[in-house]
């Protein structure tokens, strides 16, 4: 990687060449999160730019679910999830719970979440964020729609979760999964979709990730960066301000493509059609 920092502009001729052209949709993008409010337009046009031409953003409690509707209302595609992310489970409560389902209603919603388990940091306690999470499971049976979860060190509870729901709820992925072997399988044998982010770029963490990336049937796996958090550490050169945007979900595809000894435009075309699948969304003229 270059010393030199530069810019996100500098990147995209080369992000186009990763995926012959494929259109990419980023299945959680948190466009909603403050360091995005002096040049969102500059951000939603550099992924365009890309080739990434789906964005989903996620609503990880009211205000934010909130402001992702509106700004998918008013921008085309652009869609939006809503749910309480479980770090904020304490303050589930019936009247937010009918704040979401009126949200759920929304043709722009197209995932309850995110919603889960994270026994990581527990800023809520377990019990808190076990309960916010089985509402937010009765919501989405009562929607229809898919679900995304967030779970970090929680995968045995949370199968054991899922599993008692499996039948009633439409469909779901575990979005950044980050979790080990028996875990993954453990979502793979419900059927569930897997979402992978800039943490297999990191080689100080995300090598056990890549020894996993054969078992995921590509029919299951869809690509998100979670900007602008786990910005790709595999970028060509160092970025002005470190921030991940989507403009640079190639790199994660090219990374993916990489272990799995798959081509990346072959990859980049699969994952769209599942996360257009998952989601439900038109497929463009």
């Amino acid at each position: 990687m270059s010393s030199s920092p530069t810019t996100v502009d500098e990147f995209l001729p080369q992000a186009l060449r990763f995926t012959a052209s494929a259109e990419l949709v980023d299945i959680g993008a948190n466009l909603t999160h403050q360091s995005f409010a002096d040049d969102l337009e500059a951000v939603i046009a550099r992924a365009r730019a890309a080739n990434v031409t789906t964005l989903i953003l996620t609503g990880t409690d009211l205000e934010h679910a909130q402001q992702a509707v509106e700004l998918a209302k008013r921008t085309p595609g652009l869609y939006a999830t809503a749910g309480v992310h479980p770090h904020d489970a304490s303050g589930w409560s019936p009247a937010l719970g009918q704040a979401m389902r009126d949200l759920h209603q929304q043709p722009e919603t197209v995932a309850v979440g995110e919603c889960g388990l994270d026994f990581n940091r527990n800023f809520s306690t377990p019990a808190e964020q076990e309960r916010a999470f089985e509402a937010q499971l009765g919501l989405a049976v009562e929607s229809g729609l898919p679900l995304f979860i967030h779970e970090r060190d929680a995968g045995k509870r949370m199968l054991e979760i899922l599993r008692a729901w499996r039948d009633d709820i439409a469909d779901a992925v575990i979005h950044c999964f980050t979790g080990e072997r028996q875990t993954l399988h453990g979502y793979l044998d419900l059927d569930l979709h897997i979402g992978l982010t800039g943490w297999l770029c990191d080689e100080r963490r995300g090598h056990h990730l890549r020894e996993l990336l054969g078992d995921i049937p590509l029919q299951r796996l869809m690509v998100e960066t979670d900007c602008p958090y786990l910005l790709p550490r595999n970028l060509p050169a160092k970025l002005k301000g470190r921030r991940h945007e989507p403009a640079l979900l190639p790199w994660i595809v090219k990374e993916i493509a990489h272990w799995r000894g798959t081509d990346e435009a072959e990859l980049a075309w699969a994952t769209t059609a599942t996360a257009r699948r998952f989601f439900r969304l038109e497929t463009p003229s």
